[in-house]
This record gives C-alpha cells, structure tokens and sequence, in this order.
C-alpha cells in the first residue's frame, strides 16, 4: 500500500491530544494501536496539526506507511473497527514517499463554537464554551480586521521556551451568528500554541464591551507576549480542515 494520508474525525473529550503519552489516552496512541491489531505491523503516525488535551477535530490529516494489501476502502472500514467510537477515518488517500502531512500544508482551518444562551445545553455542553450575556458579534468582526494578514502573533501565545518566531498569515478571521450559536473560524497559514483559544477568550472581552475594537488591535499590535486572552477551555475548539496545493491528492478517490 506505501505512504498513505488518513482524514480522521474525532471528539477529544477523554484524549490528552492528539500526540502520544506515557500511560494517558491520545489520538495518535488509539489510532497506531488500531493499525497494528488491524495489520500486525508497529508503525507512527504524523499530524498535520498538533491538537491539544479536549479539541476535536473534523479535519485532521494523517500519514503514514504501511504495507497492508488491503484496498484503501476495505483499510478505512477495518481500521474503523479497531478504533474507539469517538474516532473515525473518515477517507484515505495514496501519496508520494516525499509528501509531509505536516509540511506540505498550505493551511488549517480552525474554529470555536460559542453558545450565546441565556440557558446551557446538556447536549452542547462537550462541543461549545456557553456565554450567557449577549455578544455584539458586530463589534467582535471590526475586531477581527486586525487579526488578517503576517503579523507577530505573541500577544496569542502561551510562552513556549525555544519557539523560532511567533509571526503567522492569517487569511481568515470571522464570527457567525445561527442563532444562539455563535461560531468563530480562523485559518493561517500554521498555528501558535492555544493562539485560536487566546484570540477568542479577547474576542469575547470584546463582544461583551469589556474591550473595545481599537485596545484589540493595539493588544494584537503590542508583541508582548501573552497579552491577550484568557484562553477559553478547549471543548469549543475543532480542527475543521487541513489545506494542501492541487493534485497532492485525488479528491474523487
């Protein structure tokens, strides 16, 4: 079979992330456990972009080798089996010995879901963060017009030791409104560590009137890092897809 790229699914809920630890359930753990009793092989999988402890994802690319004969359609109904119900393959995809999941991707494409409610839902309570005070989802977008384009993004950041830069393209920064949900989306080119979770927790401030849209931009502009925020829970949080160049895949396949 070679080098394949796996879209998955899942709710991280009961998951410290996405990347594998000693003696606590991850994705990457659940997922190489299922290739090996589906395969008898040991093999590790890569990302395409790291989620932490709580964060689901609709849109997660992984890849891997294996040297299953299986079909790739029979592989991704077999592997299914083997995985927990809150992560599924959803589709898979040959690629070339050289393609890097992580890499190779032009973006990610994020999003977190707000209930705006004057109530909480049992029902959402594992996939959105609920706000109980109205949001002037107006006011967040005019602060959102500071988010777009390549910018030092340290303000958005919990402090990591040894990061090479801090500065992302953000090519999309939006809030929604359906109803009492209110959905925020952002895609860049790759993401700082909780920088989704920060901008929101600002956003926020903002749609409440605790932050107008102009201190936002000079927090966004300042470089000083860690600034903004607070970094609202991950439950809200969903990797919705991972972008790369024409013809990496056969879409149709």
């Amino acid at each position: 079979m070679g080098k394949i790229a796996l879209v998955v699914e899942y709710e991280g809920a009961r998951y410290h992330g996405s990347q594998v630890q000693a003696d606590v359930p991850t994705i990457q753990g659940e997922i190489e456990c299922a290739v090996s009793r589906l395969t008898g092989e040991m093999t590790r999988i890569a990302f395409a972009s790291r989620t932490d402890a709580g964060v689901h994802a609709q849109g997660q690319v992984v890849g891997l080798g294996i040297n299953s004969r299986l079909s790739l359609e029979t592989f991704v109904r077999a592997l299914n089996h083997y995985l927990p119900q809150d992560i599924a393959v959803m589709k898979a995809f040959p690629v070339s010995d050289g393609f890097d999941v992580r890499r190779d991707a032009v973006s990610r494409e994020y999003c977190y879901r707000l209930l705006n409610s004057a109530t909480p839902s049992p029902l959402l309570r594992r996939s959105a963060y609920f706000v109980p005070r109205p949001l002037d989802v107006a006011a967040m977008n005019e602060a959102c017009k500071a988010l777009i384009g390549t910018h030092d993004f340290a303000p958005f950041a919990s402090p990591v030791n040894g990061r090479k830069t801090t500065v992302r393209t953000v090519y999309r920064a939006e809030v929604i409104r359906d109803g009492e949900l209110v959905t925020f989306h952002m895609v860049a080119n790759s993401f700082l560590p909780h920088q989704v979770r920060n901008t929101i927790g600002a956003l926020v401030k903002v749609g409440l009137g605790k932050c107008d849209a102009e201190t936002f931009r000079q927090i966004a502009r300042s470089k000083t890092p860690a600034s903004a925020g607070p970094t609202l829970p991950a439950h809200g949080l969903c990797l919705i897809k991972v972008n790369y160049s024409d013809g990496v895949w056969d879409e149709n396949l």
